[in-house]
């Protein structure tokens, strides 16, 4: 069993799960200011989210863990070259943590209106953020071999090439899609109704960029398996337009899911088929016999991902088991009465 590539899949997983859960709650964020005409209409927007959005972000730090314990070479080189962009996306995730539990802590609109300011940042940064850094993992960055690894040697402006650039900005639309379509579900009355109708021309939206950039994705990297995962998201993309047009909630969601999770893997795949790899962070200024990182030369011992794997076997069902769980007890819609009972 080729170990290394079996691990390259498993963190591939994680961030397809992570982006999955948490891209919904980035959009909901994002929905706010839209949404939330009144301070009963945001809490209820907000506590559609309250018992899991914790929960999601578990995927990017278990992620992170694999990552680092899997390919150090690839942590490292990553976490030093995209330094400045991790730190911004980082502040960005915990300026929302902390606007969830700080904004009623205060009965002042001014308070609260503070608050809310920061959960919409602290959605979009790493909602633009996440589609830069994995758009510049799919086309490459400038790197140099370095003490047996290799090191970024471009700035910060260097990661935002013109392609990137569209990665987030399709990102970022697409979980504002995703997350209105989650309140669609989560939802009644005069919200549901504008989180729909939200819905649709966010799906649009995200229809033409993702078009663009994926589009864009095949023609750097034209191979049968880029293609079809592509060309899938499409799909499925078009197919929750559809859906959340027939007001089928459940089914747009579920549409919306398989969207992210097919952009995910189409990027995924174009590391898998490019030329001298399979990769995990490619040069895009290959010389002589440096490329980049692949899969290979980045990756742990195999002594190092045997143990992982067993630990991942016990370890990663009852993670996902126990998130099942806690959707399934938190299922039930938010309506005005729930929020005024809490209150």
């Amino acid at each position: 069993m080729d170990l290394p590539l079996v691990w390259f899949a498993i963190v591939g997983l994680m961030f397809v799960a992570y982006f999955m859960l948490d891209g919904f709650d980035f959009g909901v964020g994002l929905s706010l200011p839209i949404l939330g005409r009144t301070d009963g209409e945001r809490r209820r927007i907000i506590n559609a989210i309250g018992p899991v959005w914790d929960l999601n972000e578990t995927w990017v730090i278990v992620a992170g863990a694999a990552l680092f314990a899997a390919f150090p070479e690839w942590y490292a080189t990553m976490f030093s070259g995209f330094f400045h962009a991790l730190v911004v996306l980082l502040l960005g995730l915990i300026v929302r943590a902390v606007s969830f539990e700080f904004r009623h802590q205060r009965d002042s609109a001014r308070w609260r209106a503070g608050w809310d300011a920061c959960i919409v940042a602290g959605s979009a940064i790493p909602a633009v953020i996440w589609g830069v850094a994995f758009a510049n993992l799919a086309q490459g960055v400038p790197m140099e071999p370095h003490q047996g690894g290799a090191l970024v040697t471009g700035g910060l402006l260097a990661l935002l090439s013109p392609y990137a650039l569209l990665g987030g900005a399709t990102t970022l639309v697409l979980f504002l899609a995703h997350g209105t379509v989650f309140l669609s579900l989560k939802t009644d009355g005069e919200l549901k109704a504008s989180a729909h109708r939200l819905a649709g021309r966010a799906l649009l939206g995200a229809l033409v960029l993702a078009a663009l950039f994926l589009g864009w994705t095949v023609v750097q990297h034209p191979s049968p398996l880029v293609v079809v995962l592509a060309v899938l998201a499409a799909v499925t993309l078009a197919g929750a337009w559809l859906a959340n047009r027939a007001e089928r909630d459940g089914r747009a969601f579920a549409l919306t899911a398989a969207t992210v999770a097919l952009a995910v893997g189409t990027l995924l795949a174009t590391l898998l088929v490019r030329e001298g790899g399979p990769f995990v962070m490619p040069a895009s200024n290959p010389a002589g016999d440096f490329v980049g990182l692949t899969v290979a030369n980045a990756s742990s011992s195999p002594y190092t991902l045997e143990v992982m794997t067993w630990a991942a076997v016990f370890s990663l069902p009852v993670i996902a088991a126990y998130q099942i769980w806690t959707y399934w007890v938190f299922r039930k819609r938010i309506t005005a009465d729930h929020v005024g009972a809490a209150h």
